[in-house]
């Protein structure tokens, strides 16, 4: 979620956590699949055979599709007659509005009420938003995809009504948080996100690509990511960024076109492979790869850093400039929110839950269009003893 089209919304303070980064890799041959794998390996004297084995076993393992539920399997039952409310970003992020439809889903399934109010990408929307959120008194807030900070004397009045408030990307870590006050936030670990994402670079690559890195500076959230993602890929000596390029969210798709015509000029046959913190980039980058003659399976290969939506999976099952996500499981995190409040209402602690990093490719999508772990629906039913 941690980009918007309409706004940058701050996600956390930046100092907090620090990837464990690989050593090194092996240089290799310029990719030439769809997938972007290299044909074949030249290793150099400074390679760094130990991190580019690492990176392929992570990789394999985040590409598996037999991902059965590991979450919680027991807990309260359902504590009756609650209403949400789910203030949201902007609806026009998939993202936010995938976890938005599995809250609904979700309180359906427990027999609670569900209003969804948007914030409409801006932060005067989102206050107002929130403002109303507070006025209805509801049970509980759902904080969808946005900076708390940002509705300070929101979550201030939520606070003294004693209305609880669960965030989604409300923060950079999953869990509980002091300040802002959430009794939970949901969201895989950026750290993990990020290392995925270079892993997949560098194993798909056999350690040798040009690399350019897509993100929003102004998102400390993204920024963050983005930085990391670029601390990874550095060090692997056969993997070089290109550029780091900051495009604002809400002017990507005037931008982008552009930036990314001009990065082919100025790169050509250099550029094997990009990062981007979300997958709006390549949505609109397309464009511009098609006009330059670029074939849709690359190079350069693409893979998107964050959310994993619909048009993601579209552009990876069709071979449109874009190779992979690393998609977050929007509609099980839907019904974890309402777990989450459930185990609110009934005065236990958050369960602890953290989904893990999934790797998508045209290979293990089997045509889909978003992914979830199995069984998660079934899990959550008994617990609540539905």
């Amino acid at each position: 979620m941690y980009p918007y089209r309409k706004t940058a919304v701050a996600a956390v303070a930046l100092g907090a956590a620090a990837l464990g980064l690989l050593v090194g890799c092996e240089r290799g041959s310029a990719p030439s699949t769809a997938s972007g794998r290299a044909t074949a390996t030249a290793p150099a004297a400074d390679g760094c055979p130990e991190a580019l084995r690492k990176a392929r076993a992570a990789v394999q393992a985040a590409e598996r599709t037999d991902t059965a539920w590991r979450g919680p399997r027991s807990g309260p039952a359902a504590v009756p007659d609650k209403t949400l409310v789910y203030v949201a970003q902007t609806m026009t992020n998939p993202g936010v509005a995938g976890v938005a439809k599995g809250v609904k889903e979700a309180a359906a399934a427990i027999g609670w009420n569900v209003r969804v109010i948007d914030g409409e990408g801006t932060p005067a929307g989102i206050q107002a938003a929130f403002s109303q959120a507070v006025a209805l008194k509801p049970s509980g807030i759902v904080i969808g995809g946005f900076d708390p900070r940002l509705t300070s004397q929101q979550v201030a009045r939520a606070e003294e009504a004693g209305i609880p408030l669960i965030g989604w990307h409300a923060v950079s870590s999953p869990g509980p948080s002091a300040s802002p006050k959430l009794f939970t936030n949901v969201t895989t670990r950026v750290e993990d996100v990020a290392r995925i994402s270079a892993d997949w670079v560098i194993a798909r690559s056999d350690g040798g690509a040009g690399v350019v890195v897509f993100t929003d500076d102004s998102i400390p959230f993204a920024r963050f990511k983005a930085q990391l993602i670029k601390g990874q890929l550095a060090r692997c000596p056969g993997v070089k960024l290109l550029t780091y390029e900051n495009i604002p969210i809400p002017d990507a798709s005037q931008r982008t076109p552009q930036e990314v015509s001009s990065l082919l000029s100025r790169f050509g046959r250099g550029w094997t492979h990009s990062v981007a913190i979300n997958d709006l980039y390549f949505a609109d980058a397309a464009p511009a790869f098609r006009a330059a003659g670029k074939p849709g399976d690359g190079p350069p290969f693409n893979i998107g850093a964050g959310d994993g939506d619909p048009s993601a999976f579209q552009r990876i099952n069709g071979g449109q400039f874009q190779a992979a996500t690393v998609p977050e499981p929007l509609t099980q995190q839907g019904w974890q929110i309402v777990d989450e409040f459930n185990r609110a209402f009934a005065g236990s602690p958050p369960s602890g839950y953290v989904a893990p990093v999934h790797v998508v490719t045209a290979d293990n999508s089997r045509g889909g269009t978003s992914w979830d772990p199995e069984g998660y629906r079934e899990a959550y039913e008994q617990i609540w003893r539905r």
